[in-house]
């Protein structure tokens, strides 16, 4: 069966790129796309392509106007401003289903101004971006979204025998891409989202396959900064039915300046949004360094273990665990729906490395968080202690029966929704 024509938007400067978005326009046509070209730069248009919406309109969705713009002649100004309405169109254009992908070729500032303004597009909708900087780290752009980077290696700038192949590779890779049907649910319950390290594996794996027996579609995020904040943005678009919240590391990260923290906001999108949510302190007895003399200065008293030749990892004391413990019912207060939280402390140790007679076990620090739960955490949150180590199957077990148990409360006060990433059968 044929597909229909998907639309892309393309989107870039046509006042100093006319020429080669030209050429990409040329090429998503010709591999069967139609286009809505728009324009985002604020000295004009061009007569060479088609262009559908023109630079002041974006200006007048970000609150200003292209004089205005043109006026105050600050650069970093006008890229924001410019970002920010295109982000507002492409939402829009996206939510009326008037569009299957979007692409866009830059240099430095180009390049900025399509990384944010593709942010509000969410997983799993094509985005591709030609750009001089995709061979450095835009990390802080790019964010946790899907968006394909594809080098330029020469400027973007004009065509020549390098960057005329990449236009026509970009556009026939966008196109395809549009053309993927949206896979629909293929009648599992619900879809989970779980946290895991390599720390705890065992415990993600044991409570992985239970939860598939009972026929829901679980999804794993490694805790490693990145990851985490992933599975935040998932969970605000709501893609998930419930969280299987085992592995906290990142917080931990947070706290004592580690290299994998997932920011201040680690820990707020299931309480945002009153999903079903099941928490343990996995991994909160360690912060994650580089190789050793990446370590502060602060720490080189503490107790280390060197997992690679270039991850060392630092054992959280009691002051740090019962601060942890106090951030994290801090969080979780904050919840309007506190029936739908269950907190699980396995007391036997939170990692691999912290269980009787490994190198980080210290009961001490367990004692500490507890305790911490026990004074802050909210009566209407229900938490439990239980004699095992995370990585028991049956702290798994449990686990896994105190989140079905959250599933089937909520489910009956109305129908869930199966996440939109279910595959078919």
């Amino acid at each position: 069966m044929e597909l229909p024509s998907p639309t892309i938007a393309m989107l870039g400067c046509f006042d100093t790129k006319a020429e080669v978005f030209a050429r990409l326009r040329e090429q998503l046509l010709v591999s069967g796309a139609q286009v809505i070209g728009i324009n985002a730069g604020i000295f004009g248009s061009t007569d060479r392509i088609s262009v559908d919406v023109e630079a002041d309109y974006l200006a007048s969705l970000a609150g200003t106007s292209i004089e205005a713009l043109r006026k105050k002649n600050n650069r970093a100004h006008a890229l924001e401003r410019m970002a920010a309405g295109a982000a507002k169109l492409l939402r829009a254009l996206y939510e009326e289903g008037k569009i299957s992908g979007v692409i866009g070729m830059g240099g430095g500032g180009g390049t900025y101004l399509l990384l944010k303004a593709m942010q509000v597009l969410p997983l799993g909708f094509p985005k591709v971006c030609l750009s001089t900087l995709a061979t450095r780290d835009v990390s802080h752009l790019v964010g946790v979204k899907d968006i394909v980077l594809i080098p330029s290696v020469v400027d973007v700038a004009g065509l020549n025998a390098i960057i005329r192949p990449l236009i026509d590779q970009a556009a026939a890779a966008i196109v395809a891409m549009a053309k993927v049907p949206e896979q629909k649910s293929n009648g599992v319950k619900g879809v989970v989202a779980i946290s895991m390290f390599g720390n705890t594996t065992d415990c993600v794996n044991a409570c992985t396959r239970l939860l598939e027996q009972k026929g829901y579609e679980v999804m794993a995020f490694h805790a490693n900064g990145v990851g985490g904040k992933a599975m935040e943005a998932l969970i605000r678009e709501g893609v998930f039915d419930a969280v299987m919240d085992l592995t906290t590391t990142e917080l931990a990260d947070e706290l004592c300046g580690g290299i994998l923290s997932a920011g201040p906001d680690r820990l707020t999108a299931a309480i945002e949004g009153g999903i079903p949510c099941l928490l343990a302190p996995g991994c909160l007895d360690m912060v994650n360094f580089g190789t050793p003399d990446a370590v502060p200065e602060a720490y080189v008293n503490r107790l280390f273990y060197q997992w690679a030749p270039d991850v060392t990892l630092m054992r959280t004391n009691e002051q740090e665990n019962f601060e942890l413990g106090r951030q994290i019912a801090e969080k979780l207060n904050q919840s309007r729906a506190k029936e739908s939280i269950r907190v699980l402390l396995p007391l036997r140790g939170f990692s691999q490395l912290d269980a009787p007679g490994n190198h980080f076990y210290d009961q001490k620090c367990t004692a500490a968080l507890k305790r911490a739960w026990e004074t802050y955490l909210d009566p209407g949150i229900e938490q439990m202690s239980l004699e095992a180590h995370i990585n028991d199957m049956g702290f798994a077990g449990v686990a896994v029966d105190l989140l079905l148990d959250l599933l089937e409360k909520k489910q009956s006060g109305g129908s869930g929704s199966a996440g939109r990433f279910s595959t078919e059968s």
